[in-house]
C-alpha cells in the first residue's frame, strides 16, 4: 500500500511539474530531438506592432515555427499584408486594429484571440515609438506619448495575457540597447521607456514564472532596419558601425530567430533576463 501511495504521489508531482512547464528538458518525453524543442506547433501568439518592420518578421518566423497569430496594430491595411504572409506559411491569423497607448485595447486584443483560437500562449510586445528630441525642448505630451506606448502599453498587454495564459506560456518584451548604452541621439523618453521595460520584465518574471508557469523575457536589439531607423539622420547607422564588432547592422530574420527561441520550449529555463542581440555593440 505504501509503495502504491508513493507511486501515485510521484505521478502527481510529475503531472504538476509538466503542466506548469517546470519539468527539466532531460525528463520530458513529449519532444524527440533538440530541433523539436524550437517548434511552436498549434501555439497562439499575439504580436503587437505587426503592421511593419520587425513586427512582420516576428509574425512570419512564429508562423514558420508552427504558431497561429493574432496581429495587432493601428494600420489595418498593413495588417492584412502581414496576415497574408502568415497564411502563406500555412498558419491562421486574425487582425485587430489597436492603439497600444490606450489601456482598454489590451483586453480587447486578448478577447479577440480567445474568441478565435481559445487560448493565448505567446505575447510579443513589439509596438513602439522612437523620438529624438533634445531634453530641454521635449514637451510633457511628447514624453508621455513614448512612455504610454513603449512601456505602459506593454504592461497592459502583459497584464491582459497574464490573466488567461496557461502554464508554459511566454512573454517577450522588445526593449533596446538604448536602455543599456547611449547611441549619441537625444532619446531621453525612448531610452527611459526601454530601460523601464527591462525592469518590468524582471518583476513580472518573478511574479509569474513560479506561480503561473509564465516565462517573461526581453530582447534588446541593436541596429536593425525598421521604420524607426528610417527616421534617423542620413548616415547615422553607418557612423555607428565602427562601434559594432560584427561590422554591420542586424538582419531582421536574426532577431526573429531569437524571438522564436525565447517563445519556445528550448528556452524553458530562461526567464527574467534580457537577451542582447546587437552584434557586440554593448561589449565595447
Amino acid at each position: 500500500m505504501i509503495a502504491v501511495i508513493h507511486a501515485e504521489l510521484a505521478e502527481l508531482r510529475a503531472s504538476i511539474l509538466f503542466d506548469t512547464g517546470r519539468v527539466p528538458m532531460n525528463e520530458r518525453t513529449d519532444m524527440t530531438t533538440v530541433l523539436d524543442r524550437f517548434r511552436l506547433d498549434d501555439k497562439v501568439a499575439i504580436v503587437t506592432g505587426a503592421s511593419s518592420g520587425l513586427g512582420v518578421a516576428f509574425a512570419k518566423a512564429l508562423a514558420e515555427a508552427g504558431a497561429d497569430l493574432v496581429l495587432a496594430a493601428r494600420r489595418v491595411e498593413r495588417l492584412e499584408a502581414t496576415r497574408a504572409i502568415v497564411e502563406q506559411a500555412g498558419r491562421r491569423a486574425i487582425t485587430v486594429t489597436a492603439d497600444m497607448a490606450l489601456p482598454e485595447n489590451a483586453p480587447a486584443i486578448v478577447e479577440a484571440a480567445i474568441k478565435e483560437f481559445g487560448h493565448v500562449d505567446i505575447l510579443v510586445n513589439n509596438a513602439g515609438k522612437g523620438t529624438a528630441v533634445p531634453a530641454t525642448r521635449e514637451t510633457p505630451a511628447q514624453f508621455r506619448e513614448v512612455i504610454d506606448i513603449n512601456l505602459n502599453g506593454c504592461y497592459w498587454m502583459a497584464q491582459a495575457c497574464g490573466r488567461v495564459m496557461r502554464p508554459g506560456s511566454a512573454i517577450i518584451n522588445i526593449a533596446s540597447v538604448a536602455a543599456l548604452a547611449s547611441g549619441g541621439l537625444p532619446q531621453a523618453a525612448y531610452s527611459a521607456s526601454k530601460a523601464g521595460l527591462i525592469g518590468l520584465t524582471r518583476d513580472l518574471a518573478v511574479q509569474w514564472t513560479g506561480r503561473k508557469g509564465i516565462r517573461v523575457t526581453a530582447l534588446a536589439p541593436g541596429y536593425f532596419p525598421s521604420e524607426m531607423t528610417e527616421q534617423f539622420p542620413d548616415g547615422y547607422i553607418d557612423s555607428q558601425l565602427p562601434r559594432v564588432p560584427a561590422g554591420r547592422p542586424g538582419d531582421p530574420d536574426e532577431l526573429a530567430a531569437a524571438v522564436v527561441f525565447l517563445a519556445s520550449p528550448a528556452a524553458g529555463y530562461i526567464t527574467g533576463t534580457t537577451l542582447v542581440v546587437d552584434g557586440g555593440l554593448t561589449a565595447l
